[in-house]
């Protein structure tokens, strides 16, 4: 049986690496995965169920801000994820909060900051610096309905985001066109959204540098 896997998810190799070596100094009974995009992220997820632990940046190509967190915690509702950004600012502390991280770890964090946050979380508490920034209805109400969304569903919703239209979804996905229609429809209802160009608008919210409510 593989033993169990932390899965470092971020798009710069040089700080992977430097994650990936407090890791194995500080739990040396984890194994390391990496993955440095929202496709190799899944993936990685759904081909490992050793997976223990997800450490995640935002900013990794395919994903939109918050979405990555949001996707996995659709998907794998009892993996714990810790958000890794250099963008640690109390609102982007709040907000991983609020839609589902087990704790935040600035990119300026020491080691030994690392690995208290991981230790924390293995053992079930949440690791989060003193957050300053207050709850919004908005983004908790953002998290209830974007957690109706199916994982199929879910990437409908950022290809939409990014302009495809759905012979295009129906291409990446593999899927036919009329399935994508299918999935189209039930996203603009439960997320209560009247065209696509408002299921855009809302996509692009969920960027850790919006600055909404």
């Amino acid at each position: 049986m593989p033993s169990p896997a932390f899965l470092v998810a971020d798009d710069h190799p040089l700080f992977r690496a430097a994650v990936i070596q407090i890791i194995r100094g500080q739990f040396p009974d984890y194994a390391v995965l990496e993955a440095s995009s929202a496709s190799t992220l899944s993936a990685s997820l759904a081909e490992h169920p050793e997976i223990e632990l997800v450490l995640l940046d935002l900013t990794m190509p395919g994903t939109h801000g918050f979405s990555a967190l949001l996707h996995v915690r659709g998907e794998h509702p009892q993996m714990p994820v810790v958000v890794i950004s250099s963008n640690d600012q109390p609102r982007v502390l709040r907000r991983a909060q609020q839609f589902g991280a087990s704790g935040f770890i600035s990119k300026s964090a020491s080691a030994d900051e690392i690995a208290q946050a991981i230790a924390a979380v293995l053992e079930g508490d949440e690791a989060f610096p003193q957050i300053a920034a207050a709850h919004s209805p908005a983004d908790a109400d953002l998290a209830v309905r974007l957690a109706q969304l199916t994982p199929h569903q879910f990437k409908t919703l950022l290809y939409v985001a990014d302009g495809l239209l759905n012979k295009q979804i129906a291409q990446e996905m593999g899927v036919t066109e009329h399935t994508v229609k299918v999935h189209v429809t039930a996203i603009l209802k439960k997320l209560g959204c009247h065209s696509r160009t408002q299921v855009a608008v809302l996509v692009r919210s969920l960027d850790a540098e919006n600055n909404g409510p």
